[in-house]
C-alpha cells in the first residue's frame, strides 16, 4: 500500500505575508473611503509638526497605495524577493529594514520635498531589489549583477526623476535602493566576520 503524501501549507515568511496583508487592507480601506483615510493616516505630506498623525505617517506611509494597480505591482515584487530575503537574513532583520526604509523615505520627503505626497512600498521594493542582488557576496568583491542591478534601477530611476513627470516618487525608489545596497554590505561584512 502506497504512503499517501500530505501537503501542509506553511507561514514560510510571517513579515513579508503580514506586511503585503496589511497594505491589502489598508488600500482597500483607502478604496472604500475614497483615499480619506489614506490621506489622514497613510501618506506623508507637509502637514504642521505640531500635528501628532505627521511622525505616525513618517512610518505609515508604506501601507498605503493610490489604487489596486499600484498596490498589486508593490506586492508582486515584496512576495517574490520578501520570502528569500526573510529566510537568509531572519525575519526580525527584515521588519527592520521595513521600518528603517519606511523612516527614512518619509523623512526625506517631507523635508526636501514639501510639496509631494507620498504613499505606498515603492521605497521597500526598491530596498529588497538590491539588498537581493547581494545573494553570494564575499568580502573585498563587489557582484556583477549588484553593479548591473544598481544601473538598471537606480539609474533608470534618476533618468526617469529628471525626464519624466509623473505620479511616482523616483526619490523613494532611489532612497530605497541606496538603503538597500547599504544594508546588504553591512549584513554581508557582519555574516563574514562570524565565521
Amino acid at each position: 500500500m502506497k504512503k499517501k503524501h500530505k501537503f501542509i501549507i506553511t507561514l514560510n515568511a510571517p513579515v513579508t505575508l503580514g506586511f503585503v496583508f496589511l497594505c491589502f487592507v489598508v488600500t482597500l480601506i483607502g478604496i472604500l473611503t475614497k483615499g480619506a483615510s489614506t490621506k489622514q493616516f497613510f501618506m506623508t505630506w507637509h502637514s504642521s509638526l505640531l500635528n501628532p498623525l505627521t511622525y505616525l505617517r513618517f512610518f505609515t506611509h508604506v501601507f498605503g497605495h493610490s489604487g489596486w494597480e499600484h498596490f498589486i505591482n508593490n506586492a508582486m515584487y515584496l512576495l517574490i524577493l520578501g520570502p528569500m530575503l526573510e529566510e537568509k537574513h531572519g525575519s526580525a532583520t527584515l521588519a527592520e529594514i521595513i521600518g528603517i526604509t519606511a523612516v527614512i523615505t518619509g523623512l526625506i520627503s517631507y523635508i526636501f520635498f514639501p510639496g509631494i505626497a507620498l504613499c505606498g512600498a515603492s521605497g521597500i521594493v526598491f530596498a529588497f531589489i538590491i539588498l537581493a542582488s547581494f545573494t553570494g557576496f564575499h568580502e573585498g568583491e563587489i557582484p556583477l549583477s549588484f553593479l548591473v542591478v544598481a544601473v538598471l534601477y537606480i539609474g533608470g530611476q534618476i533618468i526617469q526623476g529628471i525626464t519624466v513627470r509623473d505620479n511616482i516618487s523616483q526619490m523613494a525608489h532611489i532612497i530605497g535602493g541606496v538603503i538597500g545596497a547599504v544594508i546588504g554590505f553591512m549584513l554581508n561584512r557582519k555574516k563574514k566576520r562570524s565565521y
